[in-house]
């Protein structure tokens, strides 16, 4: 990726001058129009984007994470300059204003960074590159390389904020998403293009199920967002979870929990914008992000710091009018699909909160993991009766509809009655119901159980499905 100048520290910051993708390009006139536009692009954008007279501010005050100055005429999403004597010493973004002074939050360390600075605008958001080159790269909160891999040429850029479809341009969704997880394949069934939650309290196992997921997935291209994470698990999640085969088809874009909290929310917007170069190239592109609580936790920083009031338990709204925003950007288009699976850290494993309940009413679905299982050792620890994917009967066979319900309810009648069964006190007999979840009990855990390191096909978990329901008599 090309860079400009580089600020204190290690922080770059991707060329802001916008090269069109040649996939966008539209042809005037066809043939020669066409090659003449293709080759003068470049100097075309570069005539747009000069400024003959720049306007400087000068920053005022410091307070905390946020910047006020003092100038120059910018708008909210800007990116800032800040410069000592022609050298520059930090990047900001226009986050706000307040009466005749601008608010910016820096995209980087406030080292050294101090009133009487010079402040230019760029008139323009954060630009990331993009490219078929990305793949098997990992990228910072910035889109800067972070693997030690040499930079990465883009084929062009894209701004970090991108429009949502046209609802009435996104194909239905009406194709399964084989995620390889004989669970969710069977009993919890996505289809190309839908946005699912992963619900879980810590240590569970959500990192494990990602993995799984990149590594097993039919998907053309992994995106895969680790925002807010420690800096120990990132290494771990590449190596351990994600592997050398997940790796070589996936772009990886991490913004640890140490970074500031701006560069935290653009390192989710730029895996979005690389999701999104990817699927208008007619890619099946699986989106994962983790987590969606850390990245509403650092929206809630950034407007706390400019002075929005909490709202509800601490959170601002402009939170949640960022969810919407940001898990929109998932789904179908006319060209191509986003899969999305967001991990939600519900704390204390209370569901309700508000982050979980606000993603809960805005995605396609959820599926929940629970500690109770994880304790039992049953890994991935789905629950399956609390999880649903609400596209689930667009996508799979009558058949599979009538089977994956019949399972469902046994499974209740045995959760229902689990206690009395553990204790002896169930007289068998007493409930057909109930003697056949008895009987499907042992094998249908067994089917929900798979290893980190096993492979699942979906025709071959149907099938299996299939085989399960015959113990209850389900599958005639």
């Amino acid at each position: 990726m090309e860079a400009g100048q580089k600020s204190s520290g290690s922080q770059q910051l991707i060329n802001p001058l916008p090269i069109v993708c040649k996939e966008r390009i539209i042809p005037v006139n066809g043939g020669p129009a066409m090659n003449l536009q293709l080759k003068f692009q470049p100097y075309l954008s570069a005539i747009a984007n000069a400024e003959p007279i720049k306007v400087h501010g000068k920053i005022a005050e410091v307070i905390g994470l946020l910047i006020e100055s003092t100038g120059p005429a910018a708008s909210v999403g800007d990116l800032c300059i800040v410069e000592k004597n022609g050298t520059v010493v930090g990047r900001a973004e226009v986050v706000g204003f307040r009466q005749d002074r601008t608010l910016l939050m820096p995209l980087g360390p406030i080292e050294g960074i101090h009133p009487g600075l010079t402040v230019e605008g760029t008139k323009r958001p954060l630009m990331v590159g993009v490219g078929r080159q990305l793949l098997g790269r990992v990228l910072d909160g910035l889109g800067n390389p972070l693997d030690g891999k040499g930079s990465v040429k883009a084929e062009c850029y894209r701004s970090i904020y991108s429009s949502i479809p046209n609802p009435l341009k996104r194909k239905r969704i009406s194709q399964p998403f084989h995620t390889g997880i004989r669970s969710i394949d069977s009993l919890i069934t996505i289809g190309k293009g839908q946005r699912m939650g992963i619900f879980a309290g810590s240590g569970v196992g959500k990192s494990v199920l990602m993995g799984m997921m990149a590594r097993n997935c039919k998907a053309d291209v992994n995106v895969i967002a680790l925002i807010g994470e420690r800096g120990r698990e990132v290494r771990e999640f590449l190596e351990r979870d994600l592997g050398a085969e997940g790796l070589s088809r996936s772009v990886v874009v991490t913004a640890t929990s140490d970074q500031p909290a701006l560069i935290r929310l653009k390192g989710a917007m730029i895996a979005a914008a690389i999701a999104e170069y990817f699927r208008d190239l007619g890619k099946d592109v699986l989106f994962l992000v983790d987590s969606i609580t850390r990245l509403a936790t650092a929206q809630r920083e950034i407007g706390l710091a400019i002075g929005e009031p909490p709202a509800t338990k601490g959170f601002t709204p402009s939170v949640f009018s960022m969810l919407p925003q940001f898990l929109e950007r998932a789904g179908t288009s006319d060209k191509g699909t986003i899969t999305g699976l967001f991990t939600v850290l519900v704390e204390g494993d209370d569901m309700d909160e508000p982050i979980a309940d606000a993603a809960r009413s805005i995605l396609d679905g959820h599926i929940v993991l629970s500690r109770r299982l994880a304790h039992r050792n049953h890994f991935p620890a789905i629950d399956v009766l609390e999880s649903i994917s609400r596209c689930m009967p667009e996508v799979i066979s009558p058949s599979q509809a009538r089977i994956s319900g019949a399972l469902k309810d046994y499974m209740a009648a045995y959760r229902e009655n689990e206690d009395l069964i553990q204790i002896g006190a169930y007289v068998a007999g007493s409930s057909e119901r109930v003697d056949k979840a008895i009987k499907l009990n042992d094998p249908l855990t067994k089917f929900l159980r798979q290893d980190r390191d096993e492979k699942s096909n979906f025709e071959e978990s149907i099938t299996r499905l299939t085989e399960l329901a015959k113990i209850t008599g389900a599958g005639g």
